[in-house]
């Protein structure tokens, strides 16, 4: 049975399912390389315009597998390289929405936080527990969380292990959405349908944008926004928006 696998439900949307509900989805080594290859894949597919990531009904993904890590060294850690295979998640240029049922723990936690939206039902708790078992996170735990919640937040949740509620994360700004248990993934479906109606172009260089200028002075970020604006006053969909909204019809969007 593969861990991971992926089906297009609607034009333009590309859904990824993390399948291993006697783990509790939980991330094994098998899992993250089958989820870099869809990502890579799916990056480049010029057929796909969003992706929805979703786990089960009751865990979207409980964090890594600690009996694959138990008796681990830290040079077996390390030449997993597992940096190399997050960064596929991370730097996939098309937009990705996390659909959260039940628990997004540690790595799961981690995983949600590589999406840019995140659809979380009434019951999902997020949490990174790490500490628990003797160790900290290390997917992007302490650095995504911070930059999404702050200090204070992320120093409660890391330093005690303690999840919190999907209307906590919400609050925080850990979480998009929030909806009820059962209306997660259609609601997610719409947002991706949504985002896949939009220009493409214009739609990837939002995201790189908006992440390239996270870490950037506001001065760079407003020049790279700048000219990612002009760059697209070359596109066909920027004259077909236009002139579709002067002609008031609904635009048809080509990627070109």
């Amino acid at each position: 049975m593969n861990e991971t696998y992926v089906d297009h439900p609607l034009t333009g949307v590309a859904r990824i399912h993390l399948n291993r509900p006697e783990a509790r989805n939980a991330l094994n080594q098998a899992v993250r390389e089958q989820l870099a290859e869809h990502f890579s894949v799916l990056g480049v597919d010029p057929e796909v315009r969003c992706i929805l990531l979703t786990g089960g009904d009751q865990v979207f993904a409980a964090g890594a597998d600690i009996r694959d890590m138990a008796e681990r060294g830290a040079i077996d850690m390390l030449l997993r390289q597992t940096q190399r295979l997050w960064a596929a998640i991370a730097e996939c240029p098309k937009p990705v929405i996390a659909a959260v049922n039940g628990f997004a723990l540690g790595g799961g936690c981690e995983l949600a936080m590589h999406a840019d939206l995140i659809v979380a039902g009434r019951s999902a708790r997020f949490g990174q527990p790490e500490i628990r078992v003797g160790i900290m996170p290390g997917a992007g735990g302490t650095q995504r969380l911070t930059r999404a919640v702050g200090k204070f937040q992320a120093m409660r949740m890391l330093l005690t292990g303690l999840p919190v509620s999907a209307d906590e994360a919400l609050r925080m700004g850990l979480a998009s959405e929030v909806v009820e248990d059962d209306q997660v993934q259609a609601r997610a479906l719409e947002l991706a349908t949504q985002i896949a109606g939009m220009p493409p172009l214009a739609v990837m260089q939002i995201k790189e944008v908006l992440l390239a200028g996270q870490d950037a002075s506001l001065d760079t970020a407003l020049m790279l926004e700048r000219k990612a604006f002009q760059l697209l006053f070359d596109s066909a969909d920027q004259k077909e928006g236009m002139r579709a909204f002067l002609e008031k019809r609904q635009p048809v969007y080509s990627g070109n």
